[in-house]
C-alpha cells in the first residue's frame, strides 16, 4: 500500500514532488503524445533516485523511518504473519501490562510462544501501552510466558519495538531495573530455541528485557542503541537538535550492528521501509523467522544454550596485559604563565615525585569558602 503526502517523512519530500511532477505529465500524455518520451526519462530517473535515496539514508532518517506512524507493530505481525494466536494475560503478581503482548501462536507449522512489545495504533491504544514503553510487570509477564515455553519445549519469538522501559516513578519503586535484569539472566540459560528480532526501536534496557536469544535479527530500517539520538544530543551537547550528529555517532543501524558482529541477520524491507508494502513486509519477516526456527530446532539443546551463552560472552572488546601510556604522555600538564603560578604548582605536587604535599594557600583573588 503506497503511503500518503501526509505519511512523507521531511527527507522524502523531493521526491514526492518529483512524483508528482510525473503524474500531472501522465494526465498531459493523451493531448501531447509527443510527452511520453519525456514521461519515460522522468519516470527512470524517479526510480534511480529513490532507490539511491534508501540506499544511503543517514543514520537519523534511519530513526525517523524506525518512528513512523504506520510502521507495522506486534499485534500487526500477530494478524498478517502468524497462523493462530491466543494471548495470555497477566503476570500473576500486579497487573497485565499492554506494552508487552505474549500468547501461544503457530507459524508454519511451528508452535512458538510469542513475545512482542506494542506501541497502539491508535491514541487509545497508545495511551494504554504507553507509547510501548513496558513497566516492571510487562517483563514480568514476559518471563512468566518465556518459562512456560520451557516447560511446554516449544521455541519463543521475540518482537522488539520500544524507546525504553517507563521512566515513571512507580515503574522504579517497583523495580524495573531488577526485573529487566532478571529476564536478561533467565533468557541465557533457556532450554528451548529463542529468536528476537527488532522491527522498529530497539531502545536501551527496555529492548534488552526480552532481547536475549540464539538469534538476533532486525528489520532493515529498525535500530537497537543504548539511549535515545535526542537523549545522547542533550547529554554531549545539551542540544536536543544535535540528534543527527548522535546517531550518526552511536552507530545504531542494522548495517552498523551487523559489522560489529552483534546481530545475525538483517531483515529487508520494501524500498521506503515497512509501512509502504505491510503484506510483503509480513511475508518477509515471517520467512525469516520460520527459516531461523528450522535451523535452530536442528542443534540439541544443550549445544544450543552453551552456544547463547558463549556468543554473549565475547561481545565487545578490550585489552588485557598491555600497560596504557603514561599519563603525561596522554594528557601533559600546562606550563606554567609565571615562576609564581609555578611555585603553587609545585607546592600542590604537580612537580613532585612524592604526590600531593598540602593545599594550596589561599589567596587574595580567590573566592571565599561561602561563596565557593
Amino acid at each position: 500500500m503506497a503511503d500518503s503526502v501526509q505519511d512523507d517523512l521531511p527527507f522524502e519530500k523531493p521526491l514526492r514532488e518529483l512524483k508528482q511532477r510525473i503524474k500531472e505529465l501522465r494526465r498531459s500524455t493523451d493531448s501531447a503524445p509527443g510527452l511520453e518520451n519525456l514521461l519515460t526519462t522522468m519516470q527512470q530517473q524517479s526510480e534511480q533516485a529513490e532507490a539511491q535515496l534508501y540506499d544511503n539514508l543517514s543514520a537519523w532518517n534511519t530513526v525517523q523511518i524506525a518512528r513512523h506512524a504506520r510502521r507495522p507493530q506486534t499485534r500487526d505481525y500477530i494478524e498478517m504473519a502468524f497462523d493462530e494466536f491466543v494471548e495470555l494475560h497477566g503476570d500473576r503478581s500486579f497487573h497485565d501490562d499492554p506494552a508487552i503482548v505474549t500468547g501461544l501462536g503457530r507459524i508454519d507449522g511451528h508452535r512458538v510462544m510469542l513475545v512482542g512489545q506494542h506501541k497502539g495504533r491508535n491514541v487509545k491504544e497508545r495511551h494504554l501501552c504507553r507509547a510501548g514503553c513496558p513497566q516492571p510487570e510487562g517483563y514480568w509477564k514476559a518471563l512468566r510466558k518465556m518459562q512456560l515455553a520451557e516447560r511446554l519445549g516449544i521455541p519463543i519469538v521475540c518482537l522488539i519495538d520500544t524507546m525504553g522501559a517507563f521512566p515513571g516513578i512507580e515503574s522504579e519503586e517497583r523495580g524495573v531495573a531488577i526485573a529487566i535484569a532478571e529476564n536478561m539472566m533467565a533468557m541465557s540459560c533457556l532450554r528451548v530455541p529463542v529468536i528476537c528480532c527488532v522491527i522498529g526501536e530497539g531502545g536501551s534496557g527496555g529492548a534488552l528485557g526480552i532481547c536475549v536469544g540464539d538469534r538476533m535479527l532486525m528489520l532493515q530500517y529498525s535500530y537497537f542503541t543504548v539511549i535515545s539520538p535526542e537523549g545522547c544530543a542533550a547529554i554531549l551537547w545539551r542540544d536536543r537538535e544535535k540528534k543527527a550528529h548522535a546517531a550518526a555517532a552511536l552507530k545504531l543501524t542494522s548495517r552498523d550492528l551487523r559489522d560489529f558482529g552483534l546481530i545475525d541477520e538483517i531483515v529487508q524491507e520494501p524500498l521506503g521501509g515497512g509501512h509502504r508494502d505491510r503484506k510483503t513486509m509480513a511475508t518477509l519477516l515471517r520467512e525469516a523467522v520460520v527459516r531461523n526456527l528450522n535451523e535452530l530446532k536442528a542443534v540439541p539443546i544443550d549445544e544450543l544454550v552453551a552456544m547463547r551463552q558463549e556468543k554473549y560472552r565475547h561481545f565487545g572488546e578490550w585489552l588485557e596485559g598491555q600497560s596504557l601510556p603514561a599519563a603525561e604522555e596522554t594528557l601533559p600538564a600546562p606550563e606554567p604563565e609565571s615562576e609564581e603560578a609555578g611555585a603553587r604548582m609545585s607546592v600542590a605536587g604537580h612537580d613532585s615525585d612524592t604526590g600531593p604535599t598540602e593545599d594550596l594557600p589561599e589567596s587574595a583573588d580567590s573566592p571565599d569558602k561561602d561563596e565557593a
